[in-house]
């Protein structure tokens, strides 16, 4: 899958047990209803986000990841989260990019 918007702020690099890393970006989509999404990306994917900046328009190719979890007291939950793993800058045409000469 893939969502296509603008880079509204790339979090802070997170480091946890095991030097497992995440880092987070929020991207507002381009839609009739814009949505602010937050999206992780872990391990060496968060090296992709060092060359973004606030307001880039990008391309995100995304898995969607779903678990259930059981807290102490039985009940059930259910988590979902948005992982990327690939980004592509995406820049305005110019008009005269397609001039045949």
């Amino acid at each position: 899958m893939e969502i296509i918007g603008t880079v509204k702020e790339i979090l802070d690099l997170q480091v946890f047990k095991n030097n497992f890393k995440k880092r987070e970006l929020l991207l507002k989509t381009e839609e009739q209803y814009p949505q602010i999404l937050r999206i992780e990306f872990i391990l060496d994917k968060t090296k992709l986000l060092n060359s973004l900046k606030t307001d880039d328009k990008i391309k995100i190719f995304i898995n969607l990841k779903g678990k259930k979890w059981t807290t102490k007291t039985g009940n059930k939950i259910f988590l979902n989260s948005i992982q990327g793993w690939k980004i592509e800058n995406i820049t305005e045409k110019n008009e005269f990019d397609e001039l045949p000469f």
